[in-house]
């Protein structure tokens, strides 16, 4: 199969995937309780101030007919209006993109080089004190949720030892770095560890090859050995995961958001669904699930050039 046809057929597949999110959340946002047209109208409001705000937000509409409407704007570009505030989608998207791109571009800028620097240190004292106490390290925050973990930090570096700010309220994220850190540090938790661990496996099988072994034989310094020969190969079971990863850091950037009250997308999300904001939760959930499709694909098209045919079997 040429990449040209493996990218098509990839993409194709990606666009079922959207339009199967974008129909879950929205039957999930239907099972919701409450009612949206209720919480616009007040304390103790008059049924019919109720259904008079049903009937201007289309919700006295059947809901397949909704989200018919739905699919042809967005086919279109139209991402729809918030119920709540009236605003364009697009207006909200906007909003927290900042703060939201703040945090993936700093994690995923800091991901590669701590993931490697980790895996190669291991990796060169195989089986000594600083291999089984990285190993351990990144085995148990592995395991450890990022809510949990965000609320250990919270506890301890924000409310006890005061040495870093708890949340990100009502601050400049770019302004005061000291915000980020806890945030970064729960984002990079889980895929450091992981990445880290694939990168001490290939060096150590790539230190035991018969290339490595040969350039011994031919006097090559240890410090060339290792950086010239040993790690490229010890990187390339990573490429992928790494490509991987970053879908992945899309669903700990709501999680850390929410958590660390940062005014981007996570939180956005977070609170349209406690609205009952239909129009904003499924056009945070095309963006979310547009850019996890484009970054799988990326990962796909990286795998096939490196091993064409395991891929195109998977």
């Amino acid at each position: 199969m040429s990449l040209r046809r493996y990218a098509v057929r990839r993409l194709a597949i990606g666009a079922v995937q959207v339009l199967a999110v974008v129909t879950v959340v929205f039957l999930l946002v239907q099972a919701l309780p409450g009612d949206a047209a209720v919480a616009l109208a007040g304390d103790n409001p008059d049924p019919r101030r109720i259904g008079e705000i049903r009937a201007a937000m289309g919700l006295d509409r059947p809901a397949l007919d909704r989200f018919g409407s739905w699919l042809w704007g967005l086919a279109h570009g139209d991402l729809g209006v918030s119920l709540v505030s009236g605003r364009p989608v697009v207006a909200f998207l906007l909003d927290g993109l900042g703060p939201t791109l703040v945090l993936a571009v700093l994690a995923l800028v800091l991901l590669v080089p701590l993931s490697v620097l980790l895996g190669v240190v291991a990796a060169l004292r195989e089986g000594g004190v600083v291999d089984r106490i990285t190993t351990a390290i990144t085995v148990g925050l592995h395991s450890i949720p990022e809510f949990a973990l965000a609320v250990v930090l919270i506890a301890l570096f924000g409310v006890h030892l005061r040495w870093l700010p708890p949340t990100a309220v009502g601050a400049d994220l770019l302004a005061q770095p000291a915000v980020l850190v806890l945030p970064l540090v729960v984002l990079l938790a889980r895929p450091v560890c992981s990445i880290s661990r694939l990168v001490r496996a290939g060096m150590i099988d790539a230190l035991a090859s018969d290339h490595v072994r040969h350039a011994r034989r031919l006097g090559i310094g240890a410090q060339r050995i290792r950086f010239a020969h040993a790690l490229p190969n010890a990187l390339a079971p990573a490429v992928q995961q790494v490509a991987r990863t970053t879908d992945w850091l899309l669903g700990g950037v709501i999680v850390v958001e929410a958590v660390f009250v940062v005014p981007g997308l996570g939180t956005i999300l977070v609170d349209a669904v406690a609205a009952r904001d239909l129009p904003v939760v499924q056009g945070l959930a095309v963006v979310f699930a547009v850019t996890t499709v484009l970054v799988n694909l990326v990962a796909d098209l990286i795998g096939f050039r490196l091993a064409p045919r395991s891929v195109a079997i998977a």
